[in-house]
């Protein structure tokens, strides 16, 4: 699990390699990230490039009432999303004791050798149960690769975003508006689900409009209601402006902007 780097100039590499240079090291480095899968996301321990010898510790705890068991897969990658990276083993901690969720305490600890050679261990601190593996074996990305993957994951996460916040507009005004068009938005949510999960990401992009487009027929719908105002504020000295108008509205209550700074 190493990548020869050379700290210095890249000048000074052949004479690194052909012992005329002596005061710059090699030093071993991760290729790629090492972590966790939880849940859909991976949780990156170790950073690509970290510096060997190196390790991390992290705390989990079980998700469902009375777990008495939980399986750790170990990923490689660069990648947001756990399914997208290498899983180069997994192990299994069990006799957990029955507790509600959130409440055991799990220690995980991931290390790597100067050797390259990768260890993840986790105990449960109620028992002192513990088990681990090791691992000897692992890949390499290239740069390019690594930052198409990384542009793919944010473009991937942004749709998940969009998704999550047109369910929330769907569940507060879903009962405002007609069955058939509740369906529509309901089918374009389903489809960009499925386009996250398995489509390209101009097939994405595509959904998350085809969603949006959809999304604001709800505005358009309920804007036209009788006494809505559908045909919105008059224009400044337009049709229905008067002097009065202007009058009382600069005599009326003050609209006051909202403070946006941060309470300290």
């Amino acid at each position: 699990m190493l990548l020869k780097i050379i700290l210095g100039l890249e000048r000074s590499n052949a004479g690194v390699l052909a012992g005329d240079v002596s005061d710059i090291v090699l030093l071993d480095v991760t290729p790629l990230s090492i972590g966790l899968k939880n849940d859909l996301e991976m949780d990156k321990f170790i950073p690509r490039n970290s510096t060997l010898p190196t390790s991390k510790s992290m705390v989990y705890t079980t998700g469902c009432d009375g777990q008495t068991s939980i399986r750790f897969y170990v990923l490689q990658g660069e990648r947001e999303f756990a399914r997208d990276n290498k899983c180069l083993g997994s192990f299994l901690l069990d006799g957990i004791p029955p507790a509600p969720r959130g409440v055991p305490n799990i220690d995980v600890k991931i290390d790597i050798d100067a050797n390259g050679i990768l260890s993840a261990t986790a105990t449960d601190r109620a028992t002192g149960n513990k088990q681990e593996i090791t691992i000897t074996g692992a890949t390499t990305l290239p740069k390019d690769e690594a930052e198409r993957f990384a542009k793919d994951d944010k473009e991937k996460r942004e749709a998940i975003d969009t998704k999550n916040q047109k369910e929330k507009q769907l569940e507060i005004f879903g009962e405002k508006i007609p069955g058939e068009m509740k369906e529509k938005i309901e089918a374009k949510l389903q489809e960009l689900k499925d386009k996250i999960g398995s489509g390209s990401t101009q097939e994405i992009k595509d959904s998350v409009a085809a969603l949006n487009q959809e999304v604001m027929q709800i505005g358009l719908f309920m804007y036209n209601q009788p006494g809505a105002g559908a045909a919105g504020p008059s224009p400044p000295g337009g049709e229905g402006s008067s002097s009065e108008d202007s009058s009382s509205s600069k005599g009326g209550d003050d609209v006051i902007d909202p403070d946006l700074t941060d309470s300290k």
